[in-house]
């Protein structure tokens, strides 16, 4: 059952997400997995069967949690029965040499705005609202497997991003790819989540900024997006922008 558990990447990184973070909801988990709710409660629901995680219940949320017991049996019986020590160097030349050609920057922003859900999903979404605090229309019919275009706002139908909307649950989840129109390649997209949730009497929004190119587009994307987030902020809350924005971003 536990190697059954393993087989699968997807599950082998919920549980690397649990063991950076330990307790994550599963509105948390989705975050970081590119699928539904439905399939990331099948794929935890193996794992519990595997006790690999377990749950505690907090009010309404389930909190999930890394259980090592099996994995530790594991260790015990099939790698402590060969050469530790040389397989322990092995597995460091492979994680060096891993996290040198795959581990892309991830910038994530988190903002308070006196508003509601509904008008923050509109105010992300609709090109005419973009326009003002963005400097560009974001431009799709926002369903699922749609493109979209963030078009520069002086007329001329530029677009500096385009992507596909790869996830849409309004007023809530809001995924899509960035990427360069002139190197709109997998290699060189992007990954853009949007989660809206109430908070009390506000709501909270929070921008995860994934897989970008390297840490020159990560410096730059930091400095963008709280630039953007603080105009939209201020565009809900008081019905102005700031002056001396919108900042623009690279694609990745």
């Amino acid at each position: 059952m536990v190697f059954k558990a393993l087989a699968d990447p997807t599950r082998r990184f919920l549980l690397d997400c649990l063991r950076e973070n330990n307790g994550q909801t599963l509105g948390e988990l989705c975050e970081r997995v590119t699928m539904t709710r439905q399939s990331a409660t099948q794929h935890l629901a193996v794992l519990e069967a595997a006790n690999l995680v377990s749950y505690v219940r907090h009010g309404r949320e389930k909190r999930h949690y890394l259980n090592p017991v099996p994995l530790e049996e594991i260790r015990e019986r099939w790698i402590d029965t060969f050469e530790h020590s040389r397989l322990q160097a092995l597995s460091a030349i492979k994680r060096h040499a891993e996290a040198e050609m795959t581990v892309k920057p991830t910038y994530k922003y988190v903002t308070y705005i006196e508003s509601t859900p509904e008008a923050v999903w509109r105010a992300l979404t609709d090109a005419d609202l973009t326009a003002v605090y963005w400097g560009h229309q974001n431009v799709s019919d926002w369903n699922v497997g749609s493109s979209w275009e963030h078009r520069r706002a002086d007329g001329s139908g530029i677009a500096d991003v385009v992507g596909t909307v790869i996830e849409s649950e309004a007023p809530s989840r809001l995924v899509t790819s960035w990427a360069s129109p002139d190197n709109p390649s997998e290699d060189t997209t992007s990954r853009v989540t949007y989660t809206i949730e109430p908070y009390g009497s506000i709501v909270r929004l929070t921008v995860v900024h994934e897989n970008l190119a390297d840490e020159e587009a990560h410096s730059s994307i930091s400095r963008g997006w709280p630039a953007i987030l603080s105009n939209l902020k201020s565009l809900l809350e008081t019905g102005h922008v700031l002056p001396d924005t919108p900042w623009e971003m690279p694609a990745n």
